[in-house]
C-alpha cells in the first residue's frame, strides 16, 4: 500500500523561475505509482537553469490514495545534469505529518552552482531593503485598479480602502517604474 491512484503535481523551480503545478500523466510504465517501481515522465518547459527544489503531491482522491515517495531525480538533456531530491516520507493524510505535498530541495548543491550568488543576492538585497520594515515605518503601495493606496501601518493594520490619506495624516505617494 505504498503506491497512489491519485492525480500527482510537480513543480520545478530553477534560477530563472518555475514550471508551475503539472500533472504526471504518462508514465513510461503501463500503471504509474506502484510500490517499488520506478516511474519516467517527460515534462516540457522553459530552460529554467539550475534547479534548486521541486513540489510534489497528489490531490488525495481515489482509493489508496496515500503514497510513500522515496526520490525524485530530474534529468536535465539541455546541461545533462542530474537532480536528486530526497523524499523518503509518507504523502497520505492518514501517514507521517498527514501533509499530502512535499517541497523538496537539491542534494548536491555542487550540482547548483549558482545557488551562492543567488543567496548573496538575497542577502545583499535584504541588507538595502530592510529599512522599510522598521518598526514606526508605513509601507503603502499603490493600486492601479482602484486609483489609490494600501497602506501597511505600523501597528499591523491595512488600510486597503485607497484612501489618499493615511491615519497618520501623511499623504500617501509612490513613485512608479514602468
Amino acid at each position: 500500500n505504498a503506491g497512489t491512484e491519485a492525480d500527482v503535481y510537480i513543480s520545478l523551480y530553477g534560477e530563472r523561475g518555475d514550471t508551475g503545478s503539472r500533472q504526471l500523466l504518462r508514465s513510461q510504465t503501463p500503471k504509474k505509482f506502484l510500490k517499488g517501481q520506478t516511474d519516467i515522465f517527460a515534462v516540457e518547459a522553459v530552460h529554467l537553469g539550475h534547479l534548486y527544489k521541486i513540489v510534489i503531491g497528489h490531490n488525495g482522491l481515489g482509493s489508496g490514495n496515500g503514497w510513500f515517495l522515496d526520490k525524485v531525480v530530474i534529468k536535465d538533456p539541455i546541461t545533462d545534469l542530474d537532480y536528486t531530491f530526497l523524499c523518503h516520507r509518507w504523502l497520505d493524510q492518514g501517514q507521517d505529518d498527514g501533509n499530502i505535498a512535499r517541497e523538496l530541495t537539491v542534494t548536491d548543491a555542487s550540482t547548483f552552482p549558482g545557488r551562492q550568488e543567488l543567496e548573496l543576492k538575497k542577502e545583499e538585497t535584504w541588507a538595502a531593503e530592510k529599512w522599510k520594515f522598521q518598526e514606526g515605518n508605513t509601507l503603502q503601495f499603490y493600486n492601479r485598479l482602484t486609483h489609490g493606496f494600501i497602506c501597511l501601518t505600523p501597528d499591523s493594520k491595512v488600510d486597503a480602502l485607497g484612501d489618499k490619506k493615511n491615519k497618520y495624516g501623511k499623504v500617501c505617494f509612490m513613485w512608479m517604474y514602468a
